[in-house]
């Protein structure tokens, strides 16, 4: 690794709320606000996004704008494989989370063999899928993509035709078939589930650490544990949606949930599994500036960025 490259993702085309695109800019002014230089340091390139899709109307009720998906998952994975085959190490700030999918996938296809864990950090397990939704919103999808899940053991939807085909054709996006193992997922601060997901963690074990262990033990002793859990991964993947700080904070975000996280420990969990040299790709997604007052999220969100991004500086490998 080189150095960090910034990737900005634009795009809310899988959101159920407005405004997410608008959390990169957010940050970038919260920065100026707080009179710092990170975005000066550091080299960035921009993913064209399709947001214009979302003045057509969703014509898949079960996968909201997959089509559109779709196209981002492609680009975003193309733009993090070329970052990370390029040397640089990705530092993605998305819009909302269903990109993520993409980040997955990048990772995946710059190391086809490698073993992918990912630590979630989010209020939401993001793991329904067409069959399952109960909202259509794609942004719950992102780890059932990557996991090439269907769970149609919950099945209370039934998509059709497209949506089916495109549902199938995003599973392969990067390379055929899943790119990780549901059981190389560490959930982290996740506290507002729906049924189908309960069900797939309970199925496949997956690890989870609720907010309270985060308050009980510290969150720096929460990012050794959750690095432990995916001691059996070649690589890490580390996924920060800002809702997983407590909704009193988190005004400026989509889907606010309370008793979350505060920022301080936010700050300190992501910049401990900054440090771990296993950690090859860290993304901030679902800053909503347009629901907040005074551009107190996207300073907050800056505020843990700037701090992680030093920690993975800071690394050995990455300091040489």
């Amino acid at each position: 690794m080189k150095e960090l490259k910034i990737i900005e993702v634009k795009s809310e085309i899988g959101a159920g709320t407005r405004g997410a695109s608008l959390g990169v800019e957010a940050m970038k002014i919260a920065s100026l606000d707080l009179n710092s230089d990170f975005f000066k340091q550091y080299e960035s390139v921009e993913v064209e996004n399709v947001n214009e899709l979302l003045f057509d109307g969703a014509k898949h009720s079960y996968a909201k704008f997959i089509d559109g998906v779709m196209i981002m998952e492609e680009r975003v994975c193309l733009e993090v494989y070329e970052t990370i085959f390029d040397e640089f190490f990705p530092l993605i700030m998305a819009g909302d989370h269903s990109t993520s999918y993409g980040t997955i996938s990048g990772i995946k296809k710059a190391h086809p063999k490698a073993r992918l864990g990912v630590i979630w950090i989010d209020a939401h397990a993001d793991i329904h899928t067409p069959f399952t939704t109960p909202s259509g919103n794609m942004h719950g999808m992102a780890l059932a993509m990557a996991c090439g899940i269907d769970n149609l053991e919950c099945k209370v939807n039934d998509p059709r035709g497209e949506t089916l085909e495109y549902w199938e054709q995003l599973k392969s996006v990067g390379m055929p078939g899943p790119k990780i193992y549901p059981e190389d997922i560490v959930y982290i601060a996740v506290r507002d589930l729906e049924k189908p997901e309960n069900y797939l963690l309970n199925k496949y074990n997956i690890n989870f650490i609720e907010t309270e262990d985060v308050k009980k033990l510290g969150p720096a002793v929460i990012a050794k544990k959750a690095l432990e859990m995916l001691d059996h991964c070649d690589m890490i993947y580390v996924s920060f949606d800002v809702d997983s700080i407590d909704s009193r904070v988190s005004t400026g975000t989509g889907t606010p949930v309370p008793n979350g996280l505060t920022v301080e420990e936010a700050k300190i969990l992501n910049s401990e599994l900054g440090k771990d040299p296993k950690v090859c790709a860290w993304e901030i997604v679902e800053v909503n500036p347009t629901l907040d007052t005074e551009n107190r999220m996207a300073e907050s969100a800056f505020e843990i960025l700037e701090a992680t991004a030093k920690s993975i500086v800071n690394r050995p490998v990455l300091a040489e």
